[in-house]
């Protein structure tokens, strides 16, 4: 008779089983990878005037924050069976909005701080309100309605910005972006406090089950009495907010907004982070915290490139090898075919061991 798995194995065995774990091993590797070519890399410094914290790992906690937040959205739209391509122009439209505002306003007070971010953020859900009505509504496919979006968003940033790059100059709104709280990131802690917010407001309610209802099985869900419409122009403006916070922490960071290059392609790495995550693309059942260990996993691999001097020719491949091993290593086919490889070869050793 067989002994039952220890507390530990257990554990072990539980933690295998989550679809982001080879997010996490893929996160280690990176590090040691880099603690390889330089064993200081882990290293974190203090200020010893500010107290502030400085390093590589700070760095990539400070990077993380915005792909955080439109992983965060992008993993509710794509728990509905949807996908979101305009959170990068929304950005820009965020970006737009708040650095126009500032520079036309030329105070540099708080009180145009807080205007500018209000403002910002009011455009963003105004965006994510369309897309949500011609999605659940007019009945328009996600794909569709959101790379339309995607157009007209940077185009009304251009807009906005007559077609130029804007700045601004704000202590308060640069604080967001390159500050600090107790040594840490002013952007990431907010980041992580909306993260925090978001995953009680969908966890501890009856939110997060319905929206996987949706995605799950439509039908039913409208035959249990769940109303997808609402739900529906919910995730997409909060999708469309949470860009908009984005963009607010991209263009603080400069003071700056580039409509050509704010967001740019930062759907993609939405997307790659909710995927990596262990959230579907069929939608269903969703994994906020697999989102955000994914939107650490692509900062620390952009830093990684960076760290490793690999020429932008040969970026794009490096990171597609990187998250390929990833994805193969959570299918579960492919999980699948190690288990029977294993098995087929544990029977022969068995059989010489009874003979």
């Amino acid at each position: 008779m067989s002994n039952p798995p220890s507390g530990a194995a257990s554990f072990v065995k539980t933690s295998v089983k989550q679809p982001y774990i080879w997010a996490i091993a893929a996160l280690v590797l990176l590090l040691i990878i880099n603690l390889i070519k330089d064993p200081s890399y882990l290293g974190i410094s203090v200020n010893a005037v500010t107290g502030d914290l400085s390093g590589n790992l700070i760095d990539i906690l400070r990077a993380s924050a915005p792909i955080m937040m439109i992983a965060v959205g992008m993993t509710l739209v794509i728990a509905t069976r949807g996908i979101d391509l305009s959170v990068g122009s929304v950005m820009a439209v965020s970006g737009a909005v708040s650095m126009e505002f500032m520079h036309d306003a030329g105070d540099g007070s708080l009180g145009s701080a807080l205007m500018a971010i209000a403002l910002a953020l009011g455009i963003s859900a105004f965006l994510g309100l369309i897309n949500g009505v011609l999605v659940s509504i007019v009945g328009l496919q996600p794909f569709i309605t959101t790379l339309i979006m995607m157009l007209a968003g940077r185009g009304l940033a251009k807009v906005i910005t007559s077609g130029q790059n804007t700045s601004a100059s704000n202590e308060f709104f640069r604080w967001i972006a390159n500050g600090t709280v107790l040594g840490f990131p002013v952007v990431f802690v907010i980041g992580a406090v909306i993260v925090a917010l978001v995953a009680l407001l969908v966890r501890r309610s009856a939110l997060g089950l319905m929206i996987e209802s949706i995605g799950i099985n439509p039908k039913a869900a409208r035959m249990a009495g769940i109303r997808p419409v609402g739900l529906l122009i919910f995730v997409y403006i909060l999708s469309a907010v949470l860009a908009g916070v984005a963009g607010i922490f991209s263009t603080a960071s400069v003071m700056t907004v580039e409509v050509a290059k704010t967001g740019f392609s930062s759907e993609m790495d939405a997307i790659l982070a909710v995927v990596i995550g262990g959230t579907s693309l069929a939608g269903g059942k969703f994994s906020l915290t697999g989102s955000v260990i994914g939107a650490l996993l692509i900062a620390t691999l952009d830093k990684t490139i960076v760290f490793l001097a690999i020429p932008s020719s040969a970026t794009p491949a490096f990171k597609a090898i990187v998250i390929v091993a990833i994805c193969l290593l959570q299918s579960q086919r492919v999980r699948a075919l190690f288990s029977q490889r294993r098995a087929r070869t544990s029977t022969p050793r068995k059989e010489a061991v009874s003979a």
